[in-house]
């Protein structure tokens, strides 16, 4: 098994990148480099896995490469675009949970109340 056994798959994500994904740090290019050197970590990582397990992962920042164990001799392929948007907002932060009654850090308790 080598990267050329993938070339279906390699030629429809690059079509897709191509047409749909705008990324300012990969043009198409070296996201074909990108994604035949993450072809073959995959399939390292696939051949080399532990008895048991079913996959064969390779990633980047822009890619992931996903190789999952069969019936057939012909492992399936996935090719995922790792998307995210500037426009995308980010969740607030939670500071630590806190139980109600002890001071905030850095802080001193308020007075009890009076009865």
């Amino acid at each position: 098994m080598d990267v050329q056994t993938f070339k279906q798959e390699i030629a429809a994500a690059l079509k897709a990148y191509d047409r749909y994904v705008v990324c300012l740090e990969k043009d198409t290019e070296t996201c074909k480099a990108s994604l035949y050197s993450l072809m073959e970590k995959a399939i390292r990582a696939y051949e080399n896995r532990a008895p048991g397990l079913r996959h064969g992962i390779a990633l980047d920042k822009h890619l992931t490469v996903i190789l999952s164990q069969t019936d057939g001799e012909r492992p399936l392929c996935g090719i995922y675009f790792n998307l995210r948007s500037p426009y995308q907002r980010k969740a607030p932060s939670k500071g630590p949970a806190r139980s109600p009654k002890s001071p905030p850090s850095g802080g001193t308790a308020p007075p009890a109340p009076a009865d």
